[in-house]
């Protein structure tokens, strides 16, 4: 049966990261594989949800955070780049726009955002219904008057670095710096920093809900563990570079592969690295990842310490995720691998239970549906998502599951056009500008292989295309669409123009 709204837990915390490989959470491995120790973390899959098959709409931070605000796919947004070195998208995100914070808002929930906003410049959390403890940046802001102040108030040293790891570019030119050895206790991070403050907004907001029985939805984005890897010694040297396994794409060889991936190997250095430099760079994330699930439990705890655990759904997601190593590549981009569009997504609803993983495509934007279905408000706001609540109910009106799921990249420092249709068996990945691929993840699963052109696997080529089309011309990805009926061998007729658009295309000429 279905939960009356009334019957369900009102308050909300969404814990977010940026950069999360999936397989640094135990949760979300097979049963007997190794990963990093992520007790906390886990204990949301205890009596709830680990999603294996969950999917960004798209592996960049500002269209990905706006479409989980706005309940809509990054096409619809139009959100499509971070500001950062961004060279011509829109990066500001209408102040008028639906968002599910501010109908919380409306609905007299307390709302509030700690840590990575990420979603334009000009328009803070204030604009779309949160209370604002959100700072400025794609990494941590370490240079915050807010968090340098902090550390001088407790006596904390200043931030700094020592043990760089940095790539060599063309010309021999140093490259990026991607991870160092903090000079500072783990108690002066920043980490620790946004933690300390989300606990003082539980304390605020659960003294509202037992007073009053006011609602909150409060969120928690961690910057890490995105690069670079800023961490203390005890987790900078926390796993030993001889225990890692670099991933089984590192023999990527880019053959008939888009030609940007080699250039944004370039790009992050790759190739400058040895394997005994990967395997410390991959052991530096782990530790990483370990530091921010001790941040979340110190939150969890928190919960209990306010007694607000069984009245408060959590979950836990991110961004998107990381390449580390994955393909020859470094952070995120324009690549269509599961390492960066699979991402890590737990849910725990008191009096919703699961009972460990689900292979079930779920997206980014299903939490603001499931969010809205706990506050007894309208999901279908939440135009390209859809409450998570359903896969626990065993209810007559309840549609079946998608069987298959839809992401889009849009470029980030240059504009880069790609849509990808991802079943349980296949992935396909149409480029306008490039090569297309096609993925066996059942035989391939790490993707070294592009099927997309061989004549044994055609007819799944045109079944995926013509399913693909059909998804993008359904939810009005229109133009893309086109694209793909004009160039793309596959089943479906070309509508031809009508008379009225070619007069309407000929006078603009």
């Amino acid at each position: 049966m279905t939960p009356s709204p009334t019957d369900r837990p009102r308050n909300v915390l969404v814990i977010m990261t940026d950069q999360h490989r999936v397989d640094t959470i135990g949760a979300l491995l097979a049963p007997g594989t190794k990963g990093v120790h992520t007790p906390n973390i886990d204990r949301l899959a205890a009596e709830g949800f680990a999603f294996t098959q969950a999917m960004t709409p798209t592996p960049i931070c500002t269209p990905a955070r706006t479409s989980l605000l706005t309940g809509t796919a990054p096409f619809r947004h139009k959100l499509l780049a971070n500001h950062e070195w961004n060279i011509g998208y829109r990066t500001e995100l209408d102040p008028d726009s639906w968002t599910y914070t501010q109908a919380l808002r409306d609905a007299g929930y307390n709302v509030g955002l700690v840590g990575k906003y990420h979603v334009g410049k000009e328009n803070p959390p204030t604009v779309f219904g949160m209370d604002d403890d959100s700072f400025e940046g794609a990494t941590n802001p370490v240079g915050s008057p807010r968090y340098t102040q902090w550390l001088e108030d407790n006596g904390f040293p200043p931030v700094q670095i020592t043990d760089a790891i940095r790539g060599t570019l063309p010309g021999n030119r140093p490259g990026h710096v991607l991870a160092g050895r903090l000079q500072q206790p783990v108690e002066a991070t920043f980490e620790r920093f946004l933690t300390d403050i989300a606990i003082g907004k539980v304390a605020e907001y659960a003294a509202d809900w037992h007073s009053d029985a006011k609602p909150f939805c409060l969120h928690m984005h961690y910057f890490g563990p995105h690069l670079p890897y800023f961490i203390p010694d005890e987790y900078f040297d926390l796993f030993d570079p001889a225990d890692i396994e670099l991933p089984a794409s590192f023999t990527e060889t880019f053959l008939n592969k888009p030609p940007v991936q080699q250039n944004y190997s370039t790009y992050w250095s790759a190739d400058s690295f040895d394997a005994d430099e990967w395997r410390k760079l991959i052991a530096i994330y782990h530790g990483y990842v370990t530091l921010i699930d001790v941040e979340v439990g110190r939150l969890l705890e928190e919960l209990k310490a306010q007694g607000v655990e069984k009245d408060t759904s959590i979950f836990f997601t991110a961004d998107h995720g990381e390449f580390t190593g994955a393909h020859r590549l470094n952070d995120k981009g324009p690549a269509a691998y599961d390492d960066i569009l699979n991402i890590p997504m737990l849910a725990h609803v008191p009096g919703v239970s699961h009972h460990g993983q689900s292979d079930a495509f779920v997206s980014l934007l299903d939490v603001p549906a499931t969010i809205m279905e706990l506050a007894g408000l309208d999901q279908s706001k939440v135009i390209d998502g859809r409450s998570l609540l359903h896969l626990a109910w065993d209810a007559d009106d309840v549609e079946p599951w998608r069987t298959d799921i839809v992401t889009e990249f849009h470029g980030h420092h240059f504009p880069l056009q790609q849509r990808v249709l991802i079943t349980p068996e296949w992935k396909l990945v149409v480029s306008p500008e490039s090569v297309n691929e096609l993925y066996d993840r059942i035989n391939d699963p790490h993707e070294l292989v592009n099927r997309h052109g061989d004549p044994e696997v055609d007819d799944v080529r045109k079944r995926l295309a013509t399913r693909l089309y059909s998804v993008l011309r359904d939810r009005g990805d229109k133009a893309f669409a086109n694209w793909m009926l004009a160039t793309t061998d596959f089943d479906v007729p070309m509508t031809p123009i009508s008379h009225q658009d070619y007069d309407a295309v000929k006078g603009n000429n």
